[in-house]
């Protein structure tokens, strides 16, 4: 495994008011930990005094930091594999990590003054993809079985906390292929269709296992997202799918044959999805000059285009408060987006200008959202930011001796 130094101290502004905004995410306490490695040979790095609070876990090249959500200091350095994706686990503590041979569990401590820990258990899982969280369900998808590992998500915590993983349910896969799943309320299971030529559909199946609806006019599926009374959309090559109380509707893309929505950001109390969208399958880079807006309730699909100038990439999309949407763009800025309207109300100058990346894996700016605080990463600047959301005010900021890639908040 590659080590690293110590990352610089970092680089904190709070005002008064930044401390207040803050503190709806966290109360303070103070703790102490000695760096100790644990039985993998991850070492915590040593802290006098941490926020009972949220946590950010940042992937680099060959490890994972941890930082205080509040202050983004470090709490604690781990090695890990060269590139590893990050995903809440639904528990408010704990982050799944894509490696080899699964789901990595990685204990931020969140909501403690402890350290974090990349602990030793995974879930097992051939080329581990999507991670989703919904009906107190944490659902992970391996790509290289179409298998589906259900767990349920207020067990985890305790399950982690005593070494162990919790019991688990497996979905066996048809045909291999890069997927997701989602389980609702009622014990129904979505999953996506496809095999090694190509990706086309949904099925649902009731709780019994038993298939009660299936579509297959969806080329590319892609993505997953739950918006007000359980609307589920899927993304897809030529607009998208929403199911509902038992029935699949497909919402064609203004621009055919290739209009692609391919990541959906919802939240539980709003009817309005909102997601990427591309026009050209074969345009050079990964970014993109327009989003949509998916309304589960009236049915429709809308393209919003962004300012001249604004691109922005699939990490760069959220949704915070008031339900508003959030877009991270190469103009260094955050625009919110009104879904209701389509309407650009707001601008936060955040970050530096930036270039897109050669490849999607390649650190580039990102953008997640914990209550009303906004993580940002600058990779340019080896830097990550807190931004609150309800001023615009960049809140914190702290410099890091790595480059950030992905990010996953916890919020203890």
């Amino acid at each position: 495994m590659r080590t690293f130094h110590p990352p610089r101290a970092a680089s904190v502004a709070l005002s008064a008011a930044s401390a207040l905004a803050l503190s709806t995410l966290a109360a303070c306490s103070s703790g102490s930990d000695d760096a100790s490695p644990s039985d993998d040979g991850t070492t915590a790095s040593a802290a006098t005094s941490w926020s009972a609070g949220p946590r950010l876990a940042v992937a680099h090249e060959g490890g994972i930091l941890v930082l205080d959500g509040t202050t983004l200091e470090t709490v604690a350095e781990l090695d890990s594999e060269e590139f590893t994706r990050l995903n809440p686990a639904g528990d408010g503590r704990n982050v799944m990590v894509t490696v080899a041979d699964g789901f990595q569990v990685l204990d931020t401590g969140a909501g403690t003054s402890e350290g974090a820990t990349l602990t030793d258990l995974v879930f097992p899982a051939d080329t581990p993809g999507h991670v989703v969280r919904h009906a107190d369900k944490t659902v992970l998808y391996a790509d290289g079985t179409s298998d589906t590992t259900i767990v349920e998500t207020a067990a985890l915590a305790d399950a982690v906390a005593a070494g162990e993983l919790p019991e688990a349910e497996t979905v066996p896969g048809v045909e291999a292929h890069h997927g997701v799943s989602i389980v609702l309320e009622d014990g129904t299971f979505l999953t996506t269709v496809g095999n090694a030529d190509g990706r086309t559909g949904i099925e649902v199946r009731d709780a019994s296992g038993e298939v009660v609806a299936r579509n297959d006019e969806c080329p590319g599926v892609h993505g997953e997202g739950t918006a007000q009374d359980e609307a589920v959309v899927f993304g897809c090559e030529d607009g998208a799918l929403v199911y509902q109380d038992g029935v699949i509707t497909k919402l064609d893309a203004p621009d055919q044959p290739y209009g692609r929505m391919g990541n959906a950001f919802t939240t539980d109390s709003s009817p309005i999805v909102l997601g990427d969208y591309k026009t050209d399958p074969d345009a050079e880079g990964y970014l993109l000059d327009a989003v949509t807006l998916i309304d589960t309730a009236a049915g429709t699909l809308d393209v919003v285009a962004l300012p001249e100038g604004a691109s922005y990439t699939f990490r760069d999309l959220a949704r915070g408060p008031g339900d508003l949407g959030y877009v991270l763009a190469t103009d260094g800025a955050i625009h919110v987006i009104d879904p209701t309207t389509g309407e650009l109300t707001d601008t936060f100058d955040v970050i530096a200008p930036w270039e897109g990346p050669v490849e999607w894996q390649d650190p580039h700016p990102a953008i997640q959202v914990s209550g009303d605080i906004a993580y940002v990463t600058e990779p340019a600047a080896n830097s990550v930011h807190a931004v609150d959301l309800t001023t615009g005010e960049v809140v914190a900021s702290t410099e890091l001796d790595v480059t950030p890639n992905e990010i996953a908040p916890a919020a203890g």
